[in-house]
Formats: C-alpha cells, structure tokens, sequence
C-alpha cells in the first residue's frame, strides 16, 4: 500500500471515528491529506471502498494487538477491557467498527459485510481463549456499549465501572494449551 493510500486510510477512519460513514466525503479526505479529490477516487474508486477497507485494516490491526497483549497477560477479558479501554482514550475515543455497527442496517452491503467481520472475529478470539459464546457476547456487548455510553455521557468512569463489574462477576479462562506450550 502507497503512503498516500495509507494516509487517505487514516484520515477516513479518523472521520468514520467521529462520524460515522456519512461523517466524511471525498473532498475532505483528501483536504486532510493534502491531496487532490482525483487521487483519493484514484486509490478508492467509491466511498464504499473505502469505508470497507478502513475496517479490514482495523480488524487486522485489532487482532495483531490482541494477540499481543494476550502474549503478556492470558487473560482474554482484561485484554480486550483494556483494549477498548485504550480506545477510549485515544484522540478518537470510538472504535470505527462500534460507530458502524450501530447503524449497519444502513450501510451499504461491502460496508457492513466488513463490520461484521470485524466483530465475528472478536467474539472467535475470545470463544478460542475459552470463553463460551455466550460469555463472548456479553463480553462484546459491555465493552462496546460502556464504550458508547462514557463518550454520550463524557465520563470515561461510565466505561471502567461498567467493566470492572463484568471482570469481577468471571474467571479468568484457561489458558489455550498452545499457549502454554508457547511460553
């Protein structure tokens, strides 16, 4: 990928962070990079594209991080508490893939196909970290949700509060056997 094709990336996440998919043009994009609306159409012929590719490179990202963070600490709920967390205090304070999934019934479809992976693949991790699926699902819905209501609210306490309950009320899962071996 060209430094441009990345640049356009970020500036487009940054906007769906703030906005959502009808929170960016063409024509702004390429204001932030510093380019021509051409060259934006160039590497992302719609905005479609676009948004669908922001959202693979996030997922990819997401589960790189993950992966990290669970080398440091096994235990699957306090990584992904902490990774939204982290999320929460970012500039952006939203994860791109929450601000559209609230609204993928509108989205076109190569948009919320992307959405959809992205938490298909988030409740896959926690299921393979041994949590059942139903945990993996609560997990998702409160870390996402806390995420959305501590920035309606502005209180990032909403967020720990929220978290800390659901971390206390679960074990931690047993480490993957593969893991282990790994260490």
């Amino acid at each position: 990928m060209s430094d441009v094709a990345a640049a356009i990336m970020d500036a487009a996440e940054q906007r769906m962070r703030r906005g959502g998919f009808n929170g960016f043009s063409f024509r702004e994009i390429a204001a932030d990079v510093g380019v021509k609306s051409s060259s934006v159409h160039y590497h992302f012929p719609t905005k479609e594209d676009l948004a669908a590719a922001v959202i693979k490179r996030y997922t990819t990202e997401t589960a790189d991080l993950i992966e990290q963070e669970l080398k440091k600490d096994p235990n699957p709920v306090k990584v992904w508490v902490k990774a939204f967390r982290g999320t929460l205090h970012s500039e952006d304070r939203m994860c791109p893939a929450a601000v559209l999934g609230a609204s993928s019934i509108d989205l076109p479809v190569e948009v919320s196909a992307e959405v959809k992976k992205f938490f298909k693949m988030c409740h896959d991790k926690l299921v393979e970290e041994g949590l059942s699926s139903d945990e993996a699902s609560q997990l998702l819905a409160t870390i996402t949700g806390a995420l959305v209501v501590a920035n309606a609210v502005n209180d990032f306490a909403v967020y720990d509060r929220a978290t800390r309950e659901f971390t206390r009320a679960r074990k931690p899962a047993p480490v993957k056997a593969s893991r282990q071996r790994s260490k």
